[in-house]
């Protein structure tokens, strides 16, 4: 056991180590959000809901994984496997954020009587998914709601051991706009080349639908899937300023791969287990990825500070939580926006594309300098919500005092 005094250490705008006790104040404040919440609870008459028993989430440690495990388990005191990748803490090391949010996870869970399972490791791989069908045999089966919120850079191929790359560039021609340096905190601009059609590829191959095709194959084909089992992939769209980076750049063709292998997968467990697969298009909000993406930065800024004005701002634990009393336990299920080739998205984002939001996003965009970056926006917002990712500027933590660093479930 260790104690330390943890001080936030960066490497430019990134954090490099996590503080476990503000780590854990987050994971406390999901859960207070959800713990009791009357409104994920079915209304006097209605039909019985379709309460998720057995959970799997994949990428479960941090941003929207984590607060669909959680919402979960004390919304509907679902049991629940949650499969990540983080690294675990060493004598000179803190262990990652996802780590120490997994490690709080679990000690609420046994002080409130849930069964919640972790499974550390490569979730691209055959070996983490034979480790996890094992586990889910013994102690979940039959699943009934598979969440797919797996956010990585990179993939290895488990069939031939290639390794993809995923790149955050236009398709066809270089993109110009203006994005806050988050290392000198300037706006700046920009320009992007267009991605080469390996770098595309690559993308779609780490970030598209795959893996998630591959997971619910196995989980299919070892009978460990519920009558009208659901599945859930999570995805953004965002508005026109930010489609050329996003919607038609590599993200956006690989958030198109995913949204059709939703239609392959849900031709698969329909006959079979009478079950759906569905895209949720969430809003933005701040993540590690999301904060590397050009542009996103200073739409972020903008639009959490239009979004509190008009008292629409939402959490990631107030998305789940609407996702779930609102499109996953509704039975029967609500109607779905319908696009070409029949996927049927979840539109979590309603709020952020409000035309009226977008409208003040959108004058105010121009606006913004580097000198009145602070006034015009909430960038001070932007990086207190990016420095809690990591448990710094959590409040209620004293980051004066020593704190136990060298912990395990």
């Amino acid at each position: 056991m260790s104690q330390q005094i943890v001080k936030r250490r960066s490497r430019g705008f990134i954090c490099v180590n996590a503080h476990p006790e503000g780590c854990r104040r987050n994971v406390e404040r999901q859960i207070a959000a959800i713990d009791g919440s009357s409104s994920i609870l079915p209304s006097p008459g209605s039909p019985e809901p379709l309460v998720p028993h057995n959970v799997l989430v994949i990428g479960a440690s941090t941003g929207y994984g984590l607060a669909s495990r959680i919402t979960a388990a004390w919304g509907y005191e679902a049991r629940t496997l949650g499969v990540f990748f983080e690294r675990p803490p060493d004598e000179s090391k803190t262990a990652t954020a996802g780590y120490y949010n997994t490690l709080a996870l679990d000690a609420y869970a046994k002080r409130d009587g849930l069964f919640a399972a972790h499974l550390n490791g490569d979730a691209f791989s055959d070996e983490t998914k034979r480790e996890a069908i094992a586990l889910i045999r013994r102690e979940l089966a039959p699943l009934d709601l598979v969440i797919y919120s797996l956010a990585s850079p990179k993939r290895t191929d488990p069939r031939n051991g290639v390794v993809y790359n995923s790149a955050l560039k236009p398709i066809g021609e270089a993109f110009s706009n203006r994005t806050i340096e988050l290392d000198s905190e300037k706006v700046v601009d920009i320009t992007l080349p267009p991605a080469t059609d390996k770098e595309i590829a690559d993308t779609v191959a780490v970030m598209g639908g795959e893996d998630w095709r591959l997971w619910m194959e196995a989980l299919a084909d070892e009978g460990l899937l519920a009558s009208g089992v659901c599945t859930v992939a999570y995805s953004y769209i965002g508005p026109a300023v930010t489609w050329p980076i996003y919607r038609d750049g590599t993200i956006g063709r690989a958030k198109q791969d995913l949204e059709n292998v939703a239609v392959a997968i849900e031709s698969m467990l329909e006959p079979k287990f009478d079950g759906r697969a569905l895209v949720s298009v969430n809003k933005a909000v701040v993540t590690q990825a999301s904060a590397a993406i050009p542009v996103v930065p200073l739409y972020l800024s903008l639009l959490s500070k239009v979004m509190r004005a008009k008292g629409l701002e939402e959490s990631p634990i107030e998305q789940m939580r609407r996702l779930f009393a609102d499109h996953l336990s509704k039975s029967p299920p609500p109607i779905l926006e319908t696009q070409e080739g029949n996927t049927r998205r979840v539109r979590l984002d309603d709020r952020e594309m409000r035309a009226d939001v977008q409208a003040e996003v959108a004058a105010l965009w121009p606006q913004v300098n580097t000198e009145n970056l602070r006034a015009v926006t909430d960038f001070a917002g932007f990086q207190r919500e990016f420095r809690n990712l990591f448990g710094f500027e959590v409040e209620g933590v004293d980051y004066d005092e020593p704190v136990e660093t060298d912990l395990s479930w």
